[in-house]
C-alpha cells in the first residue's frame, strides 16, 4: 500500500490500532514476529526494537546477540482475522546491529540487494508463485492426523472438493489485506490445494507468499484443520511444490528471458540446497511431475523449467523444483543473480526437451544433468560454487552448508 511513516502513525491513531506485529524470518524462512503496543511505534521507527538473536535459527551465537528490528512503513497491513476494536496490524522489518550496520543474515535485505543490483544493470524482474499445500483433519485433542480432508482430484468441484470454502476464505482474507490471488483450485493429491499469485515486484511477491502461508495456516486452524506445506506429506501421493514464475522487462526484439532461463538452468544444481533445503525435499523430486533432470520445455510440466504458451501477462518462465521449505527471499535473490549471469554471459538454452525424461530409456537420460540426489549432495555442490559464494554472505552459507 506504500504508506509513509507519517501515514502509518496517522492510520494507527485513526483506525483504533492497538498492537503492531513486527515481522521477519529466520535464515530458513520461518516467519517470526514481536508485538508492540501502538504507543511504542514512534520509538520503533526511530530506534528499532531489540530482539535476542541467539534464539533465532541461523542468526548468531550468544556473545553478540542483540539485533534491532526496523519496521518498513510501506508493508503495513491489517490482520483481518483479529478483532476490529483494538486492531492488529503487521509490518515487515529490516534488521541491523546496534551500531546501525546491516545484519548480513537478514534474508529480506539479501533480496533487496539483489533487486538493487539488477536495477544498476538496468534490469527489472517480476515474480509470481503457485503454492501447494495439503489439508489434514485434527484428532480429538487438536493434534494433526494423517487423514486428508477430502479425496478429490485435480480441479474437482464440491461436494468431492471439500476445500472449496477454505480456499474461498483464504482468498477473501488476502483481498482484505490488499493482496490479489490469481486463482485457486484442488490439486491432484487427496486434500491437496493450490493458490496462485499474480505477478509483482520481487520483494512484494516474497512478502505476499509469506503472508499466504500464515493465512492458510490460520484459516485451516479456524476450521478445525491442519495445513501442511511440507514437500512430501503422503509418501505415495504428489508432493507440495512451490512453482516460481519469473519475468524480466524486455522489448519485443529482446531475448533476455531466454538468457535468464539459461542462466538459472546453468546454475540449477548449485541453487538446489537453497530451493530444496530439507531431506524431505528429495523424496518429492523425480516423482509426479516434480523435476529431477536439468532440462526445459515450452509446455511440458515434467521439466525443471518451462516457458508457458499463455502470454496474457507477458512472457514468463516457470521454475518447478522449489518447495515451501525454501526461504523465498533467498530463492528469489538467487534466481535474479543467476538470471543476470545468463544475460551478461549470453548463456544459451540447451535443446528443448518435449518428452518425459523419467520415462525415457537409460541412454536418453544420460544426456542430461541431474539435480542433486539428496541434501548432503546439494550442500556439497553449493559449497564448491564460486557463484554461490559471490552472491550470498559467508555467515548465511555457514548456516546452510
Amino acid at each position: 500500500m506504500n504508506y509513509t511513516k507519517e501515514e502509518v502513525l496517522q492510520f494507527i491513531a485513526e483506525e483504533d490500532v492497538k498492537f503492531i506485529r513486527l515481522a521477519f524470518c529466520d535464515v530458513y524462512g520461518k516467519q517470526k514476529n514481536v508485538s508492540i503496543m501502538s504507543e511504542q511505534i514512534e520509538s520503533a521507527f526511530q530506534y528499532g526494537v531489540a530482539i535476542d538473536s541467539s534464539a533465532i535459527a541461523g542468526f548468531a551465537g550468544e556473545i553478540y546477540s542483540d539485533l534491532l528490528l526496523h519496521p518498513e512503513p510501506d508493508t503495513l497491513c491489517i490482520l483481518p482475522w483479529r478483532p476490529e476494536q483494538g486492531r492488529v496490524v503487521r509490518m515487515f522489518c529490516h534488521i541491523t546491529y546496534p551500531d546501525g550496520s546491516a545484519f548480513e543474515c537478514d534474508t529480506r535485505s539479501i533480496l533487496k540487494n539483489a533487486v538493487n543490483y539488477a536495477k544498476e544493470k538496468g534490469l527489472s524482474f517480476q515474480f509470481g508463485s503457485e503454492q501447494e499445500f495439503y489439508l489434514f483433519e485434527l484428532d480429538e485433542s487438536g493434534a494433526p492426523t494423517d487423514v486428508p480432508y477430502d479425496h478429490a482430484g485435480y480441479m474437482d468441484i464440491a461436494p468431492e472438493d471439500k476445500g472449496e470454502n477454505i480456499r474461498r476464505e483464504i482468498c477473501l482474507t488476502l483481498e482484505q489485506m490488499g493482496i490479489n490471488p490469481e486463482n485457486s483450485h484442488h490439486e491432484e493429491g487427496p486434500g491437496q490445494n493450490e493458490i496462485d499469485f499474480m505477478y509483482s515486484d520481487p520483494l512484494t511477491a516474497a512478502d505476499n507468499l509469506m503472508t499466504l502461508q500464515t493465512i492458510v495456516k490460520t484459516v485451516a486452524s479456524r476450521n478445525g484443520l491442519y495445513a501442511d506445506f511440507s514437500p512430501k506429506p503422503i509418501a505415495d501421493k504428489p508432493g507440495n511444490g512451490l512453482h516460481i514464475t519469473i519475468s524480466v522487462e524486455e522489448d519485443a526484439h529482446s531475448e533476455k528471458l531466454t538468457c535468464v532461463m539459461a542462466g538459472i538452468l546453468d546454475k540449477a544444481a548449485e541453487l538446489t540446497a537453497f530451493l530444496n533445503p530439507t531431506e524431505a525435499s528429495y523424496a518429492r523430486l523425480g516423482k509426479e511431475k516434480a523435476p529431477h533432470y536439468i532440462a526445459w520445455s515450452s509446455e511440458n510440466r515434467s521439466q525443471l523449467m518451462r516457458l508457458p504458451s499463455l502470454v496474457q501477462h507477458g512472457r514468463r518462465a516457470e521454475l518447478r523444483s522449489a518447495d515451501s521449505t525454501a526461504n523465498v527471499y533467498i530463492a528469489y535473490a538467487l534466481m535474479i543473480y543467476a538470471g543476470i549471469d545468463g544475460i551478461e554471459n549470453k548463456t544459451t538454452l540447451p535443446v528443448v526437451t518435449n518428452f518425459d525424461i523419467e520415462a525415457a530409456g537409460a541412454v536418453e537420460r544420460e544426456q542430461y544433468r541431474r539435480l542433486p540426489e539428496n541434501l548432503a549432495q546439494a550442500k556439497a555442490v553449493a559449497a564448491q560454487s564460486d557463484f554461490i559464494k559471490s552472491v550470498l554472505p559467508q555467515a548465511l552459507l555457514e548456516s546452510y552448508l
